[in-house]
């Protein structure tokens, strides 16, 4: 895996004709499945999250934004959250990590069974001030791909081909996934010519195994003149801190802060994206209580 750079690359075919999105994020699968503890399928559905999120963020320009991707399907995994920001970092959960399921009958990792397709995508962009647009569609699979491609046609009304893969054994062995929208104008010889390579992109993890982004671009584009645009660096960060733990239980209020530290003498919050514990002892969770009383005055 050592060979493996997570990476984001943005292109166009046939000068803008169409548009491509293309990243390896085999090392960020593997650091989530080792931070939750995570059984094989719960790790092939982060995969497939941190790729769809992180295409999300590499349109995002200013610092302050940032792109969170939520599927609540009423499957045993429980909802799948992944944010990525402008800088390409990006952070995934899954409430039930330890959720395995048996294969589906085609021998596949069944993430739509553990994810359930009974629930919405909700993806919100945060603009650091303001409202956020929030964008939202019924899932279509549960497996991830083609209810990111449902949300980029209701939402945004761009026809989009969606891939996304995470192979996964003993350890993660490749991840990553490929996002093909037609712009408008797009002529019907490029629309053909993305139809037959669509059993391509299929394979997206098995791709990344041999070949680099670029090698990907040049083999599966070759004729469409495709061009590099822009190639961002991906990592797998929190930005969990102090500060924002103690902002969360500032929000309780002065009373539930304090009733929590009658009856437990101290406070644990653990981070649901990297698993970072914080603790307050009763003299830290008297200065909360104290500046909740002044927020709440």
């Amino acid at each position: 895996m050592a060979e493996h750079e997570s990476r984001v690359l943005r292109a166009t075919l046939k000068g803008g004709q169409a548009r491509i999105f293309l990243c390896d994020t085999t090392r960020m699968a593997e650091e989530a499945r080792n931070i939750h503890n995570a059984s094989n399928t719960c790790t092939v559905a982060m995969g497939r999250m941190i790729s769809a999120t992180a295409m999300l963020g590499i349109n995002l320009k200013d610092a302050n934004e940032k792109m969170t991707a939520i599927i609540n399907g009423k499957g045993p995994g429980g909802s799948l959250c992944a944010v990525a920001s402008s800088e390409g970092r990006v952070k995934v959960t899954i409430d039930h990590p330890e959720v395995e399921m048996p294969l589906n009958s085609r021998g596949h990792f069944d993430i739509g069974g553990l994810l359930g397709k009974d629930g919405q995508l909700t993806v919100i962009r945060s603009y650091g001030f303001g409202e956020p647009y929030v964008g939202q569609v019924n899932l279509v699979s549960g497996e991830v791909a083609e209810d990111f491609a449902m949300y980029y046609l209701e939402s945004e009304q761009t026809p989009s081909l969606c891939a996304l893969g995470t192979s996964v054994r003993e350890h993660v062995e490749s991840s990553g996934g490929i996002l093909i929208q037609a712009m408008p104008g797009c002529s019907e010889e490029v629309l053909s010519a993305l139809e037959v390579r669509a059993e391509l992109f299929s394979s997206i993890a098995r791709l990344l195994q041999d070949m680099s982004l670029e090698e990907i671009l040049e083999a599966c584009f070759r004729g469409l003149d495709p061009e590099i645009l822009e190639i961002q660096p991906l990592a797998l960060e929190c930005d969990c801190s102090q500060e924002r733990i103690e902002e969360v239980i500032l929000s309780m209020g002065a009373d539930e802060i304090r009733d929590i530290m009658q009856k437990e003498h101290h406070c644990q919050v653990v981070c649901h994206f990297c698993r970072k514990a914080y603790d307050f002892n009763e003299q830290e969770l008297e200065a909360l209580i104290q500046r909740a009383s002044l927020k709440e005055r």
